[in-house]
């Protein structure tokens, strides 16, 4: 069995690797992390929760210059939950460096001061950039973040990149950077729409599928509940309060539907938190704190947020409907059973 030892790291990273209480390898970063240290281009098929942030972290933060103060690698994610994610697990490994060396981590979403942001980069550029493809494009093309020194970008969830319509975005943003760049491409699937962009920005690269064993954790429990005689609202209602959950999740299949249903949760007397495309930045990012924090006990939340929610001890999702692709629904009842 592989450990991180194996792969002669920095000692920062050993140090950071530590503190987090890494020690044992994914089998994702097992397969990939030997291959993009050599500087080879990869595309990673693997479930969400398999270690993707990391296989692609350990790598740039071991090849980042410190001394060099231009920016060296480009990571987008197409929401900004998962972008924050990143940008813990990424502050993480540079706690482990010299404060005077502390790598500089650039964090761009929407919702956020852009004016601030453009000030800031006039002064330095960060080394690494993290953040959704639209904004990192919008602060590009003002001539304000210098994209165009990176050799390397990972495009994270890359399959919900192309459904959410930020490929241009991505692409304009990979087409700024050198003819050597080194592209990491991770997803839990790789579409045929996604093919030409691989083809045009990836030559000759590693393509590893992880298989999983079971697609669904043998410590969830499914059931199907028949609504005869009830509507889906009251019996979610009745769902939600026969017992006690610590955290109960409802995933709705569009935004219409989760507002309706967050309305009569809380007209029955339930505090629920909304999680949806709908909700401003600002306050979706007030309501993730809050639901954090375990401020509210019932989240509805469509599947923009059933990759990016991580909070410990959830013990009950319901599908308002089955999702389109299996993929979703995946996702979703994986937020449970840890």
């Amino acid at each position: 069995m592989a450990k991180f030892t194996d792969y002669n790291l920095r000692p920062e990273l050993y140090k950071a690797l530590a503190e987090i209480r890494f020690t044992t390898p994914t089998a994702v970063q097992e397969k990939l992390i030997p291959v993009v240290l050599q500087g080879r281009s990869v595309v990673g098929e693997s479930q969400t929760g398999s270690g993707k942030t990391h296989t692609f972290l350990i790598p740039i933060f071991e090849k980042l210059d410190i001394k060099n103060h231009k920016v060296q690698a480009v990571i987008t994610t197409p929401s900004r939950e998962l972008a924050a994610q990143i940008h813990i697990a990424a502050k993480q490994l540079a706690s482990g460096f010299a404060e005077e060396d502390q790598p500089h981590i650039g964090y761009y979403i929407g919702g956020t001061d852009k004016a601030r942001q453009i000030s800031q980069l006039e002064n330095s550029q960060p080394q690494i950039v993290i953040g959704t493809p639209s904004r990192i494009n919008d602060l590009y093309r003002s001539g304000a973040l210098d994209v165009h020194t990176a050799t390397q970008m990972v495009v994270d969830e890359a399959d919900m990149t192309l459904d959410g319509g930020f490929l241009p975005d991505v692409d304009a943003i990979a087409g700024a950077l050198p003819a050597d760049l080194q592209m990491m491409v991770f997803s839990a699937t790789i579409p045929q729409k996604l093919q030409p962009f691989l083809r045009k920005y990836m030559n000759n690269p590693v393509i590893e599928e992880i298989p999983t064993e079971k697609v669904i954790a043998n410590t969830i429990t499914n059931l199907l509940v028949s609504t005869k005689g009830k509507t889906k609202d009251e019996m979610i209602y009745q769902l939600l309060t026969m017992g006690t959950p610590y955290m109960a999740l409802v995933f709705t299949n569009t935004k219409t539907r989760a507002k309706e249903l967050a309305h009569f949760l809380r007209v029955q007397g339930l505090k629920v938190a909304e999680i949806h495309g709908d909700i401003q930045p600002r306050e979706r990012k007030r309501t993730m704190a809050a639901v954090q924090h375990l401020d509210f006990q019932y989240v509805v939340a469509t599947d923009l947020a059933a990759r990016g929610i991580d909070i410990p001890g959830v013990d009950l999702i319901i599908n308002d409907g089955i999702p389109s692709e299996l993929e979703f629904f995946v996702h979703r009842v994986g937020r449970t059973g840890r």
